[in-house]
């Protein structure tokens, strides 16, 4: 038999837990989105989450907000597990005033993000809201702040998640990018510093919100955001499965996973990879997907900068991270975006003892005006400075073309690479082989009888003399030459060899990126 106290604490406990009320809620259903407690729900194990601050009242009283009544001060909190894993997580509830943020909800999230970094769990922040709570001014701003400022305290100490699951606008975009990883879905999500409204007021531009700042957008274009699902379902398993190859902390490691697959099995196909004209594209995410278990591989920006390739997979079990040139985008080429998006995921990796596979297939830097003028010696630095200042183990693999600074700049032995493999199709040079010989050899070549046999002749004998393999491993910069079957078994032994890898680092405040 429950107390009159005992009564009124459930019957008080229903009222918040419905948000907005059931009006609110069908509107939230009607946009296509699921409400804050519903995604919760479908995140984390069954039955396994805690609400935290559920009676947290804003203290507002200006402009009618006295009689404004806001279940949860618009936001869900609290923690619970996935998939066995202790995970903290903020949802803002958008049939609570718009999700809009002030004092106390943002105090909430403030206090949920305290506890991860105090526990050392993943901190997940799904975002649906109408911004700043204008009613309460400063007040708003001064949450903002409090937020961005932990989520850098944060930052590199446990991974941190951002969903973005509604609107998120003006200065509520900064917290997700300060985090680890942007998550948004189709049509939904959006994204933007200023709308569509004021855009068309001060520039004269006409643009939808999914134009400026959607899921698309932002994946393809932009580069903010990491993944893009086709609905809030699809997002939350993409979140699951992220978070598989995390680990807790910065102080742990991913979990090992059980691979039943032989580690010392050939895979004769790889052999065959590589086209026989050196200019034919092909795809290297094929490689990807044969040495991978189970051959499945988590691709981080997919849409962005699609000449190189970053993501997750697992070798023999351990988590690793992936950043690979992509023939079949440009040659391959290294640009400004492409720059970029690898110097973000190395230094990820690195922060989350995550052990770094690169897969080498780069004819260079885009050349270019428009390169130039965009910066690309300054993002192009920044590849150099991540891989140098990486600790986890570095393991390269240089499939075909390895030429000029790109050549280093893919964690070349020179930039620390542990451990440097090269298929017998590597090229590594200063340049192609074309390139060079016509200015090696200019002179002879227009002395020749037969000016174009001559230059094929040169172009042939500074391939055979300068760009084999074999003259980098006879200078120690490869550490071997494999056969291309060999290379599941020999990157799996290469990071077994490397799992106990110690670095002493030098003292400092922290080093000055080339932003």
């Amino acid at each position: 038999m429950l107390t009159e106290k005992q009564k009124k604490l459930t019957q008080l406990k229903e009222v918040l837990a419905k948000g907005g009320g059931d009006k609110a809620v069908e509107r939230q259903h009607d946009r296509g989105k699921m409400t804050a407690r519903e995604r919760v729900i479908a995140l984390f194990d069954d039955k396994s989450f805690v609400e935290t601050g559920l009676f947290v009242k804003h203290r507002a009283t200006q402009f009618g907000m006295d009689t404004k009544q806001a279940a949860g001060d618009g936001v869900v909190t609290g923690y619970g597990t996935i998939d066995g894993r202790l995970v903290c997580v903020a949802a803002q509830d958008f049939t609570v005033i718009g999700g809009s943020l002030g004092e106390m909800h943002a105090d909430k999230i403030v206090r949920t993000q305290e506890m991860a970094m105090k526990v050392g769990a993943p901190m997940i922040c799904i975002n649906d809201s109408g911004g700043a709570r204008i009613q309460e001014g400063v007040d708003s701003l001064a949450g903002y702040g409090r937020i961005f400022y932990n989520n850098t305290k944060a930052s590199g100490v446990i991974p941190q998640i951002s969903v973005i699951m509604g609107p998120c606008a003006g200065g509520a975009v900064y917290s997700p990018a300060l985090t680890d990883f942007v998550f948004m879905v189709d049509n939904t999500s959006e994204m933007f510093i200023t709308g569509p409204q004021v855009i068309k007021a001060v520039t004269g531009e006409e643009v939808t919100a999914q134009e400026l700042g959607g899921a698309m957008t932002h994946n393809s274009v932009s580069g903010v955001a990491h993944f893009r699902a086709a609905d809030e379902q699809e997002c939350l398993l993409q979140i699951k499965t992220l978070l598989s190859y995390l680990p807790q902390n910065n102080l742990e490691k991913p979990n090992t996973v059980d691979c039943f697959q032989d580690p010392n099995a050939m895979i004769e196909s790889l052999n065959s990879l590589i086209p026989a004209d050196p200019r034919t594209p092909y795809d290297m995410k094929d490689l990807i997907h044969s040495v991978a278990d189970g051959g499945e591989f988590l691709e981080v920006q997919p849409y962005y900068a699609q000449n190189i390739i970053t993501g997750y997979l697992r070798l023999n079990g351990e988590s690793v991270g992936v950043i690979a040139n992509q023939p079949r985008v440009m040659a391959g080429c290294l640009d400004i975006n492409a720059s970029d998006k690898a110097s973000r995921f190395i230094r990820t990796c690195d922060a989350f003892n995550i052990p770094l596979l690169t897969l080498v297939d780069v004819p260079g830097f885009l050349p270019g005006t428009q390169q130039e003028y965009g910066g690309i010696i300054r993002h192009g630095a920044k590849l150099l400075f991540s891989y140098s200042e990486a600790s986890v183990p570095k393991v390269t693999l240089i499939v075909r073309k390895a030429y000029g600074g790109a050549y280093i700049g893919m964690c070349s032995k020179h930039l620390g690479g542990d451990i440097v493999l090269g298929w017998p199709d590597a090229e590594i040079a200063v340049m192609g082989a074309e390139g060079a010989a016509n200015i090696i050899f200019s002179r002879e070549i227009r002395a020749a009888d037969d000016p174009e046999a001559k230059r094929q002749e040169k172009i042939a004998e500074y391939s055979e003399g300068m760009m084999s393999p074999y003259i980098a491993a006879e200078r120690g910069y490869l550490d071997d030459v494999i056969m291309p079957e060999e290379t599941r078994q020999r990157l799996i032994s290469s990071f077994d060899t490397l799992r106990g890898k110690r670095m002493t680092v030098i003292s400092k405040k922290h080093g000055n990126m080339p932003l």
